[in-house]
């Protein structure tokens, strides 16, 4: 690339060519206001927020989309850009609903502070305000297409980072809407729940649907025995709703929050990671050994199970029995916790926080129930737990730390790396040598020492879209592993194993881009830089643990012992494993 040398608010910068203005403020630290902008991605200077004033040009240009020359000069905010910034919100403003008070976005909405910021306090335009019904046909998704200012992040997330296109720009000009194909409701279409949109929409337009109200009714109804469990990613998150720094790791203060809420068991959903492990390995084993379907892919992201389900329907064999942890774990509670504990399971509510707006379409699943019941009631997303533990007047912050409840609290450094991508890809090689050792206690003879000993597998950390690595057993014997996250990535590897072509025995797929970490149901901002210090968070929670490996998880092997019998055995084949559906790209 050619550095270029470019003037800048009157301060001389260097920058490299085929950078944008915006590019070269952001690296330099100038604050541009943007709307429409999406990290990584190309632009559309669609929202016209970041304009610019540059010598020479008659117009102000978006730097979003305007590549840097030699000897440019910029102004970033003179009168006539900021005049001309505050004419294109307040035009925003003119046909905006004047609900922030009572919007889910009030406080967070980048419309709202981008009004603060550019002091506007009077709105000189009277728009005709634009009617649409709201759709909350998704049991996951809210659309609320009047509070959309047509800036496309959502089109284009959908479009280019999940590839799913369930929603487009239609209609022209006053009329233009985003909506679905023919406008069927969003629970019609080939949508996967993932949530990306949310995070990527700067106002109220989408939101995840709220089961907050639900369960404040199973706490205050004295008949039920109401029952929480959390992801791994919520103690790397839930911080950040409470003005916590990014990373931070609040594991005790998250067990004590949801105690004083008046849950009657609060749970580690880890446990269950822990146990998704000795499930998923021995099925991998079962493939390998048996001639079973290969490459095995992983099925707890279920925004991903509904990916393949509607665009890889031939390819669901490839798909792991293995219901996710939450669900898992719900299982086990209306049938092994109940019978210890001599709860009617009719009588149990079970309630899971998660990052992740897709676990509110897994939980209805139909195959996701025994007996006639839901393994997981409701799921609230991170957003919802900060919201439900600040009407509660939780001062989450200062909490003492205190520990999850047993039977299910004892967890593993691998469970918890179940919240970023690749982490289940390792916690399943950090156990693999368990499977391929005998009963007698032995190492079989293609484990090499080297594998008995490793914990960490590096090569598949980290945010890279696909990873990959070997693990080579003795004999010259070699497993071939890769991991993906967000689902244009999925569809990379997807196309080779549909083709007949694919390299690898084992795939982890997580449906959002850096895993659960950057769950539609996250923390606001969710960008590279926080899914980077949430992913650190949980290595750093692993590597604090006493117990790093699954199948060390003493909880989990007294389960077995005293109730399941053995992975892929006939009461866990009952209770921990499903089947998958096919989906047309329409579901009618």
């Amino acid at each position: 690339m050619t550095q270029v040398n470019v003037n800048i608010n009157g301060v001389n910068y260097e920058g490299n060519s085929g950078q944008t203005i915006l590019d070269l403020c952001k690296a330099n630290g100038i604050k541009i206001p943007t709307l429409c902008y999406l990290e990584n991605m190309t632009p559309t200077g669609a929202c016209r927020v970041c304009i610019v004033e540059v010598d020479g040009q008659r117009n102000l240009v978006p730097s979003c989309a305007f590549p840097i020359a030699d000897g440019m000069i910029v102004k970033t905010h003179s009168e006539r850009v900021i005049r001309a910034r505050k004419t294109i919100v307040e035009l925003i403003l003119a046909n905006h609903p004047k609900e922030c008070l009572t919007c889910d976005r009030n406080g967070r909405c980048e419309l709202q502070s981008l009004a603060n910021e550019l002091n506007i306090s009077d709105i000189r335009f009277n728009g005709a305000m634009r009617k649409f019904p709201v759709d909350c046909s998704s049991p996951s998704i809210v659309r609320d297409p009047e509070k959309c200012i047509l800036c496309g992040k959502c089109v284009r997330i959908c479009d280019e980072i999940q590839t799913v296109a369930a929603v487009d720009f239609t209609e022209r000009g006053f009329n233009s809407v985003v909506s679905s194909v023919f406008n069927r409701p969003l629970a019609n279409t080939s949508c996967v729940n993932c949530g990306q949109c949310i995070l990527g929409c700067p106002t109220g337009a989408l939101r995840e649907k709220s089961n907050i109200d639900d369960v404040v009714a199973a706490i205050v109804d004295p008949s039920k025995t109401v029952i929480v469990q959390v992801a791994p990613a919520i103690r790397a998150t839930i911080g950040e709703e409470f003005g916590m720094e990014v990373g931070s790791r609040v594991t005790g203060k998250l067990a004590a929050a949801l105690r004083r809420t008046g849950f009657d068991k609060v749970f580690d959903t880890d446990f269950a990671a822990d146990l998704t492990i000795m499930e998923e390995g021995s099925e991998l084993v079962h493939r390998l050994t048996t001639g079973g379907t290969l490459p095995m892919i992983t099925s707890c992201s279920p925004g991903w199970v509904k990916y393949i389900e509607h665009y890889y329907a031939d390819q669901l064999d490839n798909l792991s029995t293995a219901k996710s942890p939450h669900i898992m774990l719900g299982a086990l509670l209306k049938s092994y916790y109940a019978e210890q504990e001599g709860i009617d399971p009719k009588n149990m509510v079970v309630v899971s926080i998660m990052p992740c707006t897709a676990k509110k379409f897994e939980a209805q699943r139909d195959e996701l129930s025994n007996n006639g019941l839901q393994d997981v009631d409701y799921v609230l997303t991170t957003r919802e737990l900060g919201t439900f533990l600040r009407t509660r007047g939780i001062d989450f912050a200062n909490l003492p730390d205190e520990p999850f409840d047993h039977i299910f609290g004892t967890a593993t450094g691998a469970g918890a790396i179940f919240g970023t991508t690749g982490g289940v890809m390792e916690a399943a090689l950090r156990t693999a040598k368990f499977f391929l050792v005998p009963d007698d206690g032995k190492a079989a003879d293609f484990v090499t020492p080297e594998m008995l000993k490793r914990v960490d597998f590096t090569p598949i950390r980290g945010l890279q879209g696909v990873k990959e690595a070997e693990l080579e057993l003795a004999g010259g014997i070699v497993v071939k592993v890769a991991v993906a996250s967000g689902l244009s990535n999925a569809k990379k590897l997807m196309d080779d194993v549909k083709a007949g072509t694919s390299p690898y025995h084992f795939i982890e797929i997580m449906g959002c881009p850096g895993g659960c970490i950057g769950g539609g149901g996250s923390p606001l901002p969710t960008n590279t830089e926080v899914r980077t210090k949430r992913m650190q968070a949980l290595y750093r929670e692993d590597e604090a643990l006493p117990l790093r490996a699954s199948h060390d998880n003493p909880d989990v092997m007294k389960l077995y012992a005293e109730y399941l019998g053995k992975p892929l055995g006939e009461k866990s084949h009952h209770l921990l494993h499903t089947h998958y559906v096919k989906r047309g790209l329409t579901d009618l």
